[in-house]
């Protein structure tokens, strides 16, 4: 589990699961995304965000993202809810939102 806090204003709350390995064992960030009025933030960004700065040259980036967005098998929850009823890549991203990316996926 990877939880991303978006300008979140207290230390995030550490978790545990499997993705933190393609972070480089970081269980939490706090990212601040660019956006405008015209353009927000939104799970899109975070996901090209995140991809771009912190796994930019990352042999494990194909574990998180395939062809733009999170790989199947990848649970996104935005404060708790499911991305799917948030409008997935669309769903517009406000200060202090937890998005949190589970893997369904594991080794058996």
């Amino acid at each position: 589990m990877l939880s991303v806090h978006n300008r979140y204003p207290t230390d995030p709350i550490p978790s545990s699961g499997g993705l933190e390995i393609v972070f480089n064992g970081q269980r939490s960030l706090r990212v601040q995304l660019p956006s405008s009025p015209s353009s927000p933030a939104t799970i899109a960004s975070l996901i090209t965000y995140l991809s771009e700065h912190y796994l930019a040259n990352s042999p494990k980036k194909d574990l998180f993202v395939l062809d733009g967005t999170v790989r199947p098998g990848i649970l996104v929850l935005v404060n708790d809810a499911d991305w799917e009823l948030e409008g997935e890549g669309a769903c517009e991203l406000k200060n202090w939102d937890e998005v949190v990316f589970v893997s369904t996926l594991h080794g058996g």
